[in-house]
């Protein structure tokens, strides 16, 4: 993939539907959890998405207990270098519950892959996973997503989590900086 440009990011998905993909979600979910499930968002860019949806669920009655793991696998680079650092290990207990893993966006897999190994290593029991965006990948993946939010482009996307070596978290919208 080519370094993306400086320009200004291109909205594909604006705030409202970015919302509304979260409550999507959220009506699929929130019949397969409860309050003793552990949400275990992935860091450092599924930080905003775990937030909202925890916060959807809740409006739903569903009161999971909140998590992170701390996993990177790009650096400041375009391209994932094949390969994960944990940088934290997650402070709920995890071993003989259910825990839903949320990440910002699945392109290799490598992230939610570890992420599953990881809790299922500490005993929990029943690992789900769920994304807000999943990108087109030219080679299968190991994992499939319990859930998946939007289909997204294969564009170098910021925004709403998502970044460009750290810069563009805070957009609204999810946005392709290509």
């Amino acid at each position: 993939m080519a370094e993306p440009s400086s320009a200004t990011p291109t909205v594909l998905l604006p705030a409202d539907q970015v919302a509304a993909t979260v409550e999507a979600l959220a009506d699929r979910i929130a019949p397969v959890v409860d309050d003793e499930t552990v949400a275990m968002v992935l860091l450092t860019g599924g930080l905003w998405f775990g937030a909202d949806l925890t916060r959807a669920l809740a409006r739903r009655g569903r009161h999971l207990r909140f998590d992170a793991l701390w996993l990177a696998s790009y650096g400041d680079g375009t391209a994932s270098r094949g390969r994960i650092d944990v940088h934290g290990k997650f402070q709920r207990e995890v071993q003989g519950r259910r825990v839903l893993i949320l990440d910002d966006v699945f392109d290799t897999g490598l992230s939610l892959s570890e992420a599953v190994a990881l809790l299922k290593r500490e005993g929990a029991a029943e690992v789900l996973t769920c994304v807000f965006a999943r990108k087109p990948w030219p080679e299968p993946r190991a994992l499939v997503p319990d859930f998946v939010g939007w289909e997204a482009p294969e564009r170098f996307l910021v925004g709403y989590g998502l970044d460009h070596a750290g810069k563009w978290r805070g957009l609204p919208d999810v946005c392709a900086l290509d």
